[in-house]
């Protein structure tokens, strides 16, 4: 398949805010153009908190990437040129100007984006089992070692024991975040 027919992930820049807006313009122009085949999924990165206010449970909205959305799509001239010219875009990241084409956003990238966001299909493979060390690549217990107890393949979750403070801990990691230790 040539790179320009392969369906690939763009940022779009927007006005800080609008994102959500955007992202209904360009489905709305998806549909009434007829670019199903052009243009697929458009993703807002956004996360849903709960806060508590004066008791209650109020549910907050954060926007990881304000001014910003993401669109899989086949870069081609049409889609591109509608995509740019889309109300409230203000143009691609990555693109040098100039009627340069912008780059696609790095499919591991997206891949992480997509699986903090909880709409990712793609499994991580794994070369540890239950037993096996392992250590943390990220987070608070970055570079922290333990053991891998238990392993939810579905939910891609290992349940790791860690030592902290002087007593072992169950700790819940994703398996992106892990890497196997060679004894």
């Amino acid at each position: 398949m040539a790179e320009e027919n392969k369906k690939q992930w763009y940022v779009v820049n927007t006005y800080a805010g609008h994102e959500n807006r955007v992202k209904e313009n360009l489905e709305r122009r998806i549909e009434t153009m007829g670019l199903q085949d052009f243009l697929f999924r458009i993703v807002v990165a956004e996360e849903k908190e709960i806060e508590y206010k004066n008791g209650k449970e109020v549910e907050k909205t954060t926007n990881l990437f304000s001014g910003y959305l993401f669109v899989e799509m086949i870069m081609t001239d049409e889609a591109w040129y509608i995509v740019r010219n889309t109300p409230g875009v203000t143009g691609f990241i990555g693109s040098s100007g100039g009627g340069a084409k912008p780059f696609p956003v790095a499919e591991e990238e997206m891949e992480n984006i997509l699986r903090k966001l909880g709409i990712t299909d793609k499994k991580v493979q794994v070369d540890f089992q239950v037993g096996d060390r392992v250590r943390i690549l990220s987070g608070a217990f970055s570079n922290i070692e333990g053991t891998v107890e238990e392993m939810d393949d579905d939910n891609q979750i290992a349940v790791v024991l860690t030592i902290l403070f002087g007593r072992e801990t169950p700790t819940e990691v994703g398996y992106s975040e892990l890497e196997k230790i060679e004894l």
